[in-house]
């Protein structure tokens, strides 16, 4: 008899989106005698009904009281419900299986300082972790928060790596570039930046090693900030440094361009403190970009031994490692062939296969 399985698939933005994207497409090609039903809002039925063979719909917003007894109340004859993130449905009696991506919600000071923390995400994570049968995250770092944050045991957690996706892949750096500038009117070379700008993103820090490369180096680099508008005290900063003219910021491109951006790119910078995958950084490597990390949280776990590490509290350091790719033709290239191999090694077929054996342990 095959397994019901109900996916909540309301969520269907952002990386969350992508996720449950992958998810639901994997588990429809290869579900191992899963029969998938997913619940969505009506705007994406159509595009959820490619891969499963019932689909309800349910509008009740995400973090809503109403999804407490709207989504239970769409699981009919379903043996297990898995919610890629963790607003779920604490009075459903069948087995559940989450996805907490990571704990930036109550580990990040700007977060944890906010009334919706305090609300919503910290009563809200705790009650999830206690209530699910089995918690899946996104890396061994995560897996340690989650055990150590919401007190819960480590058999309890699967650590599973995300994918990337097919379009990131080498494409010639000459026809990437000329994409980017026709597009965006940035010129090569550039350093880039991909994601948000929370503080724990540590773009500052990156715009101080920026300034120390510029004054450094004899260079035509620009810096190239793509992801969110950037705040004033950002651009302020910019300016104080004297790197304005040579810093772009890029409030968002389709996710068609991103493979041009990162294949044109010089090199990549991830500074984060925090991250609980950093999905750029395979991103880039698997388009052919040498990548300087931070060497904090769960950024090694997907770097390996293919990017260049730098101490995220050091500007200097930082500086440092970017001249250093850039200074060496054999290290620029080494690192670009390292991360291609490292990203073979992140595929969804994979993922989901992980996601098959959880479904399989919790329903015994």
């Amino acid at each position: 008899m095959q397994s019901q399985i109900v996916i909540d698939a309301r969520w269907l933005v952002g990386g969350i989106g992508t996720y449950t994207r992958h998810i639901l497409e994997g588990l429809s090609k290869d579900g191992q005698g899963i029969e998938l039903h997913a619940i969505t809002r009506e705007q994406h039925t159509a595009e959820v009904r490619q891969w499963c063979s019932r689909v309800t719909v349910v509008n009740a917003p995400i973090y809503s009281l109403r999804e407490q007894w709207a989504v239970p109340g769409a699981l009919n004859g379903c043996d297990l419900l898995h919610v890629p993130h963790y607003n779920a449905p604490l009075l459903e009696r069948r087995r559940l299986v989450i996805t907490i991506h990571d704990l930036i919600h109550i580990t990040d000071p700007d977060y944890r300082r906010s009334w919706k923390a305090w609300a919503y995400a910290r009563p809200a994570l705790n009650l999830a972790a206690r209530k699910a049968d089995h918690i899946i995250t996104v890396s061994e770092y995560s897996k340690a928060q989650i055990v150590q944050r919401l007190g819960v045991p480590p058999s309890k957690v699967t650590a599973i790596y995300h994918g990337v996706d097919a379009e990131f892949s080498p494409i010639d750096r000459v026809v990437a570039g000329q994409a980017v500038s026709a597009a965006l009117g940035v010129r090569e070379p550039y350093i880039l930046y991909v994601g948000g700008l929370r503080r724990y993103k540590n773009v500052s820090t990156l715009l101080k090693a920026f300034a120390i490369f510029c004054r450094r180096n004899i260079t035509c680099h620009r810096l190239l900030i793509v992801g969110a508008p950037p705040p004033r005290d950002l651009e302020g900063e910019c300016a104080q440094l004297g790197i304005r003219p040579r810093t772009d910021f890029v409030p968002y491109v389709g996710q068609a361009m991103l493979p041009e951006l990162y294949a044109a790119a010089d090199l990549l910078v991830m500074p984060s403190t925090i991250e609980g995958f950093g999905l750029p950084v395979l991103e880039a490597m698997a388009c052919g970009a040498p990548v300087v990390c931070s060497r904090a949280a769960s950024l090694p776990e997907v770097g390996g031994d293919a990017v260049m590490y730098f101490d995220p509290k050091s500007a200097e350091e930082l500086a440092e490692t970017i001249e250093r790719v850039l200074s060496s033709r054999e290290l620029h290239e080494s690192l670009r062939q390292k991360g291609l191999k490292r990203a073979t090694h992140f595929t969804w077929a994979n993922c989901v296969a992980r996601h098959v054996e959880v479904y399989r342990s919790v329903l015994g």
